[in-house]
């Protein structure tokens, strides 16, 4: 049995109806590792160790793992796990819990996952995120659980899947871009998708292609956001900068990061945010949201989200 102890919450996957998806990773990735078990018990963490019993839900069905060795080391954690979770998401996985390592609680928290041993899964336990999701099978809930770390020389990711028919069969690795994501639809005030979704867009910020710099006027989002983070300074957020797909990735990762600094500063200098509540990141056009065949289609990717990565 493939199980740990904490505060546990069953749920049975059904024997069939899984539909097979393809993962595409954001850099030459090969594969490591591979393994199934027909029938057994996986625990996956939903929430940060603390101190004593660490909450998460026990899935019983097919387990099957898998393992990548991605890039050269170059990208981020963060910049490997965006695409993939926006390809689960698109797939219709919603995200259960997530966190980096410290947030998740570090070296008590890696071995509270079960993972495939040395070499044919790395995890550096100050640089790694994990992702816990599900989505709703013919049945009975499907499980994923995403870990993704890196070495000075590459990225490693493994990905568990729970249930009878296993997406992660059929996964391959794939150095093309992540599928185009349809735009969420804003459904009220930044604070509250980030109280109900975790994540929002910042939708009323502009970029020009190629440029960092953000327009003196005031923002409504920015605002917003601002209000929520001064009203509630036990929350804690990483601004995400992305971009549209004109020119080489390293230049806009580079560009994305100083997109989600811009935001930053503004936040900080010009609202009074804390700056222990903000942090920023960019992952340049390897997630993105609308087409790059047109010129819509890169307005709507060159933007800056928020995610909120409290956990109480």
């Amino acid at each position: 049995m493939i199980a740990r102890f904490g505060i546990m919450v069953f749920a049975m996957l059904a024997s069939a109806g899984a539909q097979a998806m393809e993962l595409q990773f954001p850099a030459v990735a090969s594969s490591i590792a591979e393994k199934s078990i027909a029938s057994d018990s996986y625990f996956l963490p939903i929430a940060p160790f603390v101190d004593g019993p660490i909450e998460g839900v026990i899935a019983e069905g097919q387990v099957h793992q898998q393992s990548w060795k991605v890039g050269t080391g170059a990208l981020t954690t963060m910049q490997i796990l965006a695409p993939l979770r926006a390809q689960l998401q698109q797939a219709g996985y919603e995200p259960l819990y997530e966190c980096e390592a410290k947030i998740c609680g570090g070296f008590d928290f890696r071995y509270q996952v079960e993972l495939l041993p040395e070499p044919d899964m790395h995890v550096n336990l100050g640089d790694f995120r994990y992702l816990a999701a599900s989505r709703q099978g013919d049945d009975t809930p499907e499980y994923v659980g995403l870990i993704v770390s890196r070495s000075a020389n590459a990225g490693f990711v493994q990905l568990t899947s729970i249930g009878a028919t296993n997406a992660a069969a059929n996964i391959t690795a794939s150095t093309k871009a992540p599928p185009p994501r349809t735009a969420p639809t804003q459904a009220g005030p930044v604070g509250s998708q980030l109280e109900l979704a975790g994540h929002a867009t910042l939708d009323d910020l502009y970029f020009k292609t190629g440029s960092s710099q953000l327009g003196e006027e005031q923002f409504a989002s920015l605002d917003n956001l601002a209000s929520y983070l001064t009203a509630r300074p036990d929350r804690q957020i990483v601004l995400v900068g992305h971009t549209d797909a004109e020119g080489a990735l390293d230049n806009n990762i580079v560009l994305s990061r100083r997109r989600a600094s811009a935001v930053m500063e503004r936040l900080v200098y010009t609202h009074g945010v804390s700056p222990a509540q903000v942090s920023a990141d960019g992952v340049g056009y390897l997630s993105p949201r609308a087409s790059n065949l047109t010129d819509e289609g890169r307005t709507q990717n060159r933007r800056v989200e928020v995610i909120l990565i409290s956990t109480e």
